[in-house]
């Protein structure tokens, strides 16, 4: 195993996983971790800004060593010895450290935060909050579905819950409001109108911004303004036939709006249908199951246009994160439309064939919690290291314009950047491997700040070592947007295949190196990475990676571009489901628990068992022919399976312990996942059964993708024929 791989294992679980320790911070972005944790210390040295190496421009952190009492430090990045400036001297005690060790967070934690300086700010001045700007689609399908009065109506409840610096100071994020088809609305909703004013922009070709004052403002003071338009906008429509979409013009609008006011934002579009309307952007149906299986397969995944593509870096330049609600009832070309939201730091929301009744709550449960989220925006990531190794290469919602600077119009506690590392010189093992990174961004107050993570890994000359070490679920983080990453230009069946050859190298060179002699028909798996085989079964038998005829080509699209942004722990439950027998778990205790999960095979089902399984995309409720009644009477209020409409996507309100119990339980698994999962009922033996059955990962892929054993035993024949 590499040097290079194994860096790279132990830092995406570094720089995903939002681990973090007092030592050592295992964190990303501004908010790495679920909002729960806890706020990191923020230090600030007023104008004189964060102390920094002077040569390698490294912050300061528990790695400089401090000389001379406390004159000099010496970075433990490039070894350069740097005067300590004037106002942050301080005496050492007997054994070298500073007297206010104690009590300096960048002295003595892994991670913290700095204020930035005017010097770390666009034009040397201070930013300006962020802004959202909601942008409806008002064609006719979506008006005559209610889409646009459920959006509105919902509106109404989300705007009170916009991001602030504080939990009791009211929001600085200011507001604002576009309505579209062929064309685009805006609306004046300054305070002092009795009734918002609409101006109309038809020129998409060069989109500009009809106005400036009373575009975006601040929500409770034009809260009557804006309740009148919400009110209004589903009837000021209610008349067109117009079905033709833009979609490009409506994203660089919204950017040029938020350059005119000189400040970062989101845009939060609601869209359903492919733009063929004729402007920049416009796209046609190129939905061909022809190339699947072929090498012209990978266009599917790439944008239709280049129009995309600098949207979205010219989004990125200025600060703008696009956030997309996609309600499609056909094919809408996701590679092309999610690669704007994919690399501005944005999220991509897909609800395929929206029905009001069935979705209408999967729906607001999303656009609450994107609402509520913490975020940064405008921000700039660079990663240091110690000699010996360098980043090389980058994962996730970004774009790049040199090889160091990591841009992102937006981060948000759900997204993660993996980094890879290559080892291209000595390291000591006293010395280790030093990681520092340092995200720039802005606050939803306004506030220019820099987030620092330092990092410390060990090294050792021993392989034995390195793969006590290795964290499998970063692994398979990696290898997963590596591939994804690759299927834009490379034929899957190649991808597929370097996948099983990296697995096999790995085990054969444990085999070989680190393992006690065996007989050759066993396969030996170092126990830091006995789930790897199943994890990369999976990611091979991925819809993304293995195509079937039967999944729309936007799905692949859509989860290609999920897995580019997903931390550890999602990607983790998205390549391996949760399956949990409902019927086994306690239903006395005063506080439900989530029972302990099977393993994802049919294997594990019983007919006399309800189990729900969950990806953190999608949730299904499975229910055995054999269910007890007091069960489904316990869950549903009915008195036996036949009963149990199969139609329903929320669980009913029953009051009895089994319901109390799986209620809680469901809760549970929803809050720790970015994306509200749907809940979908399926009886054992019936035709919804078969999506089902495609997340039990473990068994033989319904299209012929191998079983888990069947995998191992390629993985084994791939081991002797390497090491023979």
């Amino acid at each position: 195993m590499s040097a290079r791989r194994a860096l790279s294992v132990r830092v995406a679980q570094a720089l995903c996983a939002g681990r973090a320790s007092k030592q050592r911070t295992a964190q990303q972005g501004p908010r790495a971790t679920r909002p729960s944790c806890t706020p990191l210390y923020l230090v600030n040295h007023g104008e004189a800004g964060p102390v920094r190496c002077n040569r390698c421009k490294a912050y300061m952190c528990p790695f400089m060593q401090f000389t001379e009492g406390g004159r000099r430090f010496q970075c433990g990045f490039c070894s350069c010895v740097n005067d300590v400036p004037p106002f942050y001297f301080q005496h050492l005690d007997h054994v070298g450290r500073r007297l206010d060790h104690g009590e300096r967070p960048e002295l003595s934690l892994g991670s913290y935060e700095f204020v930035a300086t005017l010097d770390y700010c666009r034009k040397n001045k201070p930013p300006n909050p962020p802004a959202f700007i909601f942008m409806i689609d008002v064609s006719y399908s979506n008006i005559k579905s209610g889409l646009v009065r459920l959006i509105c109506e919902e509106l109404k409840t989300v705007l009170e819950r916009l991001p602030r610096e504080e939990p009791e100071a009211p929001s600085a994020v200011r507001v604002g409001f576009v309505t579209y088809n062929k064309v685009l609305h805006f609306f004046n909703v300054k305070s002092n109108l009795a009734q918002p004013q609409m101006m109309v922009v038809t020129d998409v070709g060069e989109v500009f911004v009809p106005l400036l004052d009373g575009f975006l403002v601040n929500y409770h003071e034009s809260q009557s303004v804006i309740h009148n338009l919400l009110d209004q906008i589903p009837e000021m429509f209610a008349d067109s036939n117009e079905n033709e979409t833009v979609f490009a013009p409506v994203i660089q609008a919204g950017m040029e709006a938020l350059k005119a006011a000189d400040c970062p934002g989101k845009l939060l579009i609601f869209h359903s249908s492919l733009p063929t309307a004729e402007a920049p952007g416009k796209l046609r149906n190129r939905d061909d199951k022809k190339l699947i299986n072929t090498d012209k397969e990978k266009v599917l995944f790439q944008p239709q246009t280049g129009v995309y593509d600098s949207l979205a870096r010219d989004c990125v330049a200025h600060g703008c994160c696009v956030t997309l609600f996609l309600f499609p009832s056909q094919y809408v070309d996701v590679a092309s439309l999610g690669l704007v939201p994919q690399l501005t730091g944005g999220t991509l929301y897909r609800y395929n064939n929206f029905q009001m009744h069935l979705d209408s709550q999967q729906f607001l449960n999303d656009l609450r919690n994107d609402i509520e989220k913490k975020i940064g925006f405008d921000a700039i990531m660079r990663v240091r290291t110690s000699t010996g190794f360098r980043a090389t290469d980058f994962f996730g919602g970004i774009v790049m314009n040199n090889t160091t600077d990591v841009e992102m119009a937006a981060i948000d506690c759900d997204k993660a950047v993996t980094v890879e590392f290559k080892h291209d010189d000595k390291l000591g093992e006293d010395s280790g491997a030093l990681i520092q990174c340092a995200v720039l961004y802005t606050t939803v107050g306004g506030q220019r700040r820099l987030r620092i993570h330092n990092l410390s890994l060990s090294c050792s000359a021993q392989l034995a070592d390195l793969y006590k070490s290795c964290e499998t679920d970063a692994l398979v983080n990696f290898f997963a947007k590596s591939a994804f990453k690759a299927v834009l230009h490379q034929p899957l069946k190649l991808i597929r295949e370097i996948l099983v050859n990296q697995t096999s190298h790995m085990l054969a060179c444990y085999r070989k190196n680190c393992a006690s002699p065996s007989a050759a028909s066993q396969l030996i798996l170092p126990d830091s990475m006995k789930v790897l085989p199943v994890y990369m079964n999976s990611l091979l038998k991925n819809c993304v990676l293995l195509s079937r005829p039967d999944i729309p080509t936007d799905e692949r699209a859509y989860q290609r571009q999920l897995v580019m942004t997903m931390g550890v722990a999602d990607s983790q439950l998205f390549f391996y489901p949760q399956l949990l027998p409902i019927h086994t778990a306690a239903t006395q205790s005063p506080s439900p628990t989530v029972p302990a999960a099977v393993r994802c095979s049919e294997a594990r089902l019983s007919e006399e068992g309800v189990f729900l399984l969950a990806n953190g995309l999608h949730m299904f409720l499975w229910l055995g022919v054999s269910s007890p009644p007091e069960l489904i009477q316990g869950i549903f209020n009915v008195p036996s399976l036949a009963h149990v409409n199969a139609d329903m996507t929320v669980l009913p309100e029953v009051g009895s312990p089994h319901s109390q119990t799986l209620r809680a339980i469901v809760g549970a698994l929803q809050r720790k996942r970015p994306y509200s999962m749907k809940l979908v009922i399926v009886k054992q033996r019936e035709q919804p059964e078969m999506a089902f059955r495609q997340l039990l990962v473990e068994d033989k892929g319904l299209d012929g993708g191998p079983s888990y054993m069947d995998f191992l035993c390629c993985l084994h024949k791939g081991v002797c024929q390497l090491l023979n």
